[in-house]
């Protein structure tokens, strides 16, 4: 039976600090007895001989010298079954929708592990988003961490509901769900995103955890957990393909910064813990496949740039964590495109091993190379005509001039509903390379231009 204690010497912030207990463990869970007879749980953050400090999910208010503490001997942990599909769960696990408790089939301690190395199988299959941007110039692989690096006011989320609509392997018909942990979110976009996936049909295949602005900061920070916790179960135990999306890891990133203020750490870059790189890598190492397993965990972590700024040490951490990153792009935005995905500073390091012959096509490396090379000196040359005027440009740059703006407009601009498969979007990427002169088509060999080209398709 656990000892309850009567020992808080201090109250910062969501943390308790209590004095004189017997031995208790990192991470334990622990209940607190208000004076009104009301309980508030926390957890065990620090422990030491002389003091334990409690963070406090709900929030401290209440909580006074007179409150007792009971540590419960266990950690964190989340109950996990297949009926979580189609259920909304609040950030700690709870139903938001009306339903009833997840009747568990497994108790799971949500903080996980990252995959071991030696276990890992490298990502290599191909996974349709239906946006011609990601599929096309920055393919998502099954087992991949890619993050969205956005800007506030950008749609980042409607691109995520997009991709959780669409995303699927083509041509195989697999058990496939999706993950979606929102954390800091306003009520209003809590309403967006449950009626989406409603509306949608895409709820049946899913699992949602939100975490409202006005939630604990605490609670924020284990709404990933258990959400990796919930797609580790699937993807492991029932061979699902899961698509865990986080969003907005900004939110979750300043809630650790709070906490370590609240406790009194040394401030690392722009007053963030030190340990923040450790922290998001607990995280996002726990995407991927294991060898011998049928699942995987596919990542698309979300993260907002406090102004935009790109080396800010959220993204920055990120960056060097994960394999690339999609980045939108205010000024897209500001075009009225959408979806506004820039492709030049955008990256997925594991496309090479998703496309080409047998999983997307085999002119597809070297058309999204040709694209890339034409639409960076397309953009260069904006800048130019800026100061010399169009007149002053040759031939072969005014080309390039269009070449950027019709790829802006026919293939980066798509509808919210339009789910454009591969063969659709390397149509379009042909049908754009098919307007400036093949001699500049250096980056693609003969046959493949010969087989492809819609100049050379009509004749044959």
């Amino acid at each position: 039976m656990s000892k309850e204690y009567r020992t808080i010497t201090e109250i910062a912030g969501p943390l308790v600090f209590v004095e004189k207990t017997e031995w208790v463990g990192y991470g334990e869970l622990v209940e607190v007895g208000l004076p009104d007879g009301t309980t508030k749980r926390g957890q065990v953050l620090d422990t030491s001989k002389d003091l334990v400090v409690v963070q406090v999910f709900e929030g401290t208010a209440g909580i006074d010298k007179a409150s007792s503490v009971k540590f419960l001997g266990e950690t964190a942990k989340l109950n996990v079954s297949k009926d979580m599909l189609g259920r909304i769960l609040s950030g700690s696990g709870n139903p938001l929708d009306g339903g009833p408790p997840v009747i568990p089939e497994k108790r799971l301690e949500i903080g996980g592990a990252a995959i071991n190395p030696y276990a890992r199988d490298s990502p290599k299959e191909f996974i349709q988003t239906g946006i011609s941007t990601i599929d096309g110039m920055n393919t998502l692989v099954r087992g991949q961490k890619l993050p969205i690096f956005s800007g506030s006011g950008l749609p980042h989320n409607e691109i995520a509901l997009q991709i959780a609509r669409q995303a699927k392997v083509p041509g195989k018909e697999e058990a496939f769900a999706v993950v979606f942990a929102a954390m800091g979110i306003t009520h209003e976009e809590a309403q967006i995103f449950m009626r989406d996936f409603e509306r949608t049909g895409a709820l049946k295949r899913a699992v949602l955890f939100l975490n409202l602005a006005d939630d604990p900061a605490v609670e924020r920070l284990i709404t990933p957990r258990m959400a990796l916790t919930a797609a580790e179960y699937l993807a492991f135990e029932h061979d699902y393909h899961i698509l865990v999306i986080l969003t907005d890891l900004t939110n979750y990133c300043e809630a650790l910064r709070q906490i370590g203020a609240a406790r009194e750490e040394v401030p690392g870059r722009r007053g963030y813990p030190g340990y923040m790189y450790t922290d998001l890598a607990t995280m996002y190492e726990r995407a991927g496949k294991i060898k011998g397993k049928k699942g995987s965990i596919t990542q698309i972590p979300i993260l907002t740039m406090p102004d935009d700024d790109i080396t800010h040490p959220i993204p920055d951490l990120s960056a060097y964590i994960t394999e690339g990153q999609l980045v939108v792009s205010r000024e897209l935005h500001r075009k009225g495109i959408y979806p506004p995905l820039d492709v030049s500073p955008s990256l997925s390091r594991l496309m090479d091993a998703g496309i080409g012959p047998g999983q997307t096509r085999e002119d597809h490396k070297q058309v999204s190379d040709q694209s890339y090379a034409a639409y960076a000196e397309g953009r260069d040359l904006r800048g130019l005509v800026a100061i010399v005027g169009k007149e002053a440009l040759t031939e072969r740059d005014r080309k390039l001039l269009d070449f950027a703006d019709v790829f802006e407009d026919k293939l980066v601009r798509q509808g919210r509903e339009e789910d454009r498969d591969i063969e659709k979007t390397l149509e379009i990427t042909w049908d754009l390379l098919s307007k400036v002169d093949e001699s500049m088509l250096t980056k693609i060999d003969r046959e493949t231009i010969e087989k492809y080209h819609p100049a050379h398709r009509k004749s044959g």
